[in-house]
């Protein structure tokens, strides 16, 4: 049962995500073999006041 966790900002639509772990799974099920129903995704959206980078947070950036 493959398992992928994918982190990111906030602000895509949900036809976006959609076709994210649409092609996620498919790259899993080409690259392992898997059957696509064993594939499990993960999305984690984050605020952009929740992650820096060098330490600036991303709701901070212009």
């Amino acid at each position: 049962m493959p398992l992928v966790h994918i982190d990111l900002i906030e602000g895509r639509s949900e036809e976006q995500l959609r076709q994210m772990v649409r092609d996620v799974t498919d790259a899993i099920v080409k690259n392992t073999g898997a059957p696509a129903e064993h594939v499990h995704v993960v999305l984690n959206e984050m605020k952009k006041n929740h992650y820096s980078v060098g330490g600036v947070l991303k709701s901070d950036e212009r």
